[in-house]
C-alpha cells in the first residue's frame, strides 16, 4: 500500500509528475471535480494546524469527495490510551484515505504500517512535513520555472524546522541547487542533515548568521518562524525569536525576481510592508499547497485501486 511519510519515498519522476497533475489542476478545475465522488479523506490532526488541515479538507471537497476526523487530540480516542496503530486500524474501516499530524515523530509511519488505507504525513514533529515540500516546489516551480540550477537560502529555525528538512532533502536530487544556511548557532541545520544530505550528494552549502550578506546571491529565500513549541524552555525561545526578521530595507539588495516563501504561520519574521511586494510568494505558496495535495490525494488513491 503507497503512502507518503517522507518526500523521499516518491521517485523525482513521481514527484515531477505530481507536480504536472498539480499544475493540469489549476488550469481545468472542472475536469477534477467529480474524481474522488463518494471517497473519504480521514483528517487525524493530534497537533494544532489550520493551512494543513484546511487544505486537505478543500482539497478532498475540491475532487468531489467528503471528510471526516479530528482537529484535537482530546477528541479523539487517544485521550483514553489509544494507540497510532490502532486509531489507523480503525479508521481503514471508515475512509479511504488518512492525512495525519502527530507531535511525535514517526506516528504517521506506525500508521502507515498498520493501516489498510493510503497514509500521508501531514507533520510529524520536528522530522518531516512531504505535502509541505511538495507545496514548496511547485511554488518554486511555477515562480522560476524549473528546479534546478538556482540559489535557495534557508532562514531562522534550521534546528527544528520539519519543513526545511523535508525541502532539503528534495532539493538534494535536483542539478546544481546551491544552498545557503542563515541562523543563529543555536538553530542550525542537525548536522545529521548535512553529514547524511549535503555533504554526502556533494551539495554546495554555506553557513552564516548575517542573512544581509547574502542576500545578494538568492534567487529563492524560505523564511521560517521560530517554534516556540519545540523549545524545552520559555528563556531560550524569548532570545532566539527576533533573530531575523524581514523588512523592506533588507531587500533593497535582493534579485528584483526573488521569490519569497514561508511555510506559515509567521509571528514577526516578515513585516507585513512586505505582503504587497510582487517577490513576496507565501500566500501563493498556500494556494499551490492545496492544488499539489488534490494531485497527492488522487494519485495514492489510484495507486490503492480506489479510483480509476
Amino acid at each position: 500500500m503507497k503512502s507518503l511519510i517522507d518526500i523521499l519515498d516518491f521517485s523525482v519522476e513521481e514527484v515531477n509528475e505530481l507536480l504536472d497533475t498539480a499544475d493540469d489542476i489549476i488550469a481545468n478545475p472542472d475536469k477534477y471535480a467529480e474524481c474522488c465522488k463518494r471517497k473519504k479523506l480521514a483528517t487525524l490532526f493530534f497537533e494544532p494546524s489550520t493551512r494543513t488541515r484546511l487544505s486537505f479538507e478543500a482539497a478532498m471537497i475540491e475532487l468531489g469527495g467528503s471528510v471526516i476526523g479530528f482537529s484535537d487530540a482530546q477528541n479523539s480516542s487517544s485521550s483514553k490510551g489509544e494507540s497510532v496503530s490502532d486509531t489507523a486500524k480503525v479508521i481503514s474501516c471508515y475512509a479511504d484515505i488518512i492525512a495525519m499530524r502527530h507531535p511525535k515523530e514517526g506516528a504517521p509511519l506506525v500508521a502507515a504500517q498498520a493501516a489498510s488505507i493510503p497514509v500521508i504525513n501531514a507533520g510529524d514533529g520536528g522530522h518531516n512535513h512531504p505535502t509541505q515540500t511538495l507545496a514548496d516546489l511547485l511554488t518554486i516551480r511555477r515562480e522560476k520555472g524549473k528546479l534546478d540550477n538556482f540559489t535557495i537560502g534557508f532562514c531562522g529555525d534550521l534546528k527544528f524546522g520539519r519543513t526545511v528538512h523535508s525541502l532539503i532533502n528534495a532539493l538534494a536530487r535536483y542539478e546544481n541547487v546551491r544552498i545557503v544556511l542563515i541562523s543563529p548557532d543555536e538553530l542550525k541545520l542537525p548536522s545529521y542533515v548535512k553529514t547524511d544530505v549535503l555533504e554526502k550528494k556533494g551539495i554546495t552549502y554555506v553557513q552564516t548568521t548575517d542573512l544581509e550578506v547574502v542576500m545578494p546571491e538568492l534567487d529563492v529565500l524560505y523564511m521560517t518562524r521560530v517554534q516556540k513549541e519545540r523549545f524545552f524552555n520559555e528563556e531560550d525561545y524569548l532570545r532566539l525569536k527576533d533573530s531575523y526578521i524581514l523588512t523592506p530595507q533588507k531587500l533593497t539588495a535582493a534579485k528584483p525576481d526573488l521569490c519569497i516563501l514561508h511555510p506559515l504561520p509567521r509571528v514577526n519574521e516578515i513585516s507585513v510592508a512586505i505582503d504587497d511586494d510582487p517577490r513576496a510568494c507565501y500566500f501563493k505558496q498556500v494556494l499551490c499547497a492545496k492544488y499539489v495535495r488534490m494531485a497527492l490525494i488522487l494519485k495514492l488513491l489510484k495507486e490503492a485501486g480506489k479510483i480509476v
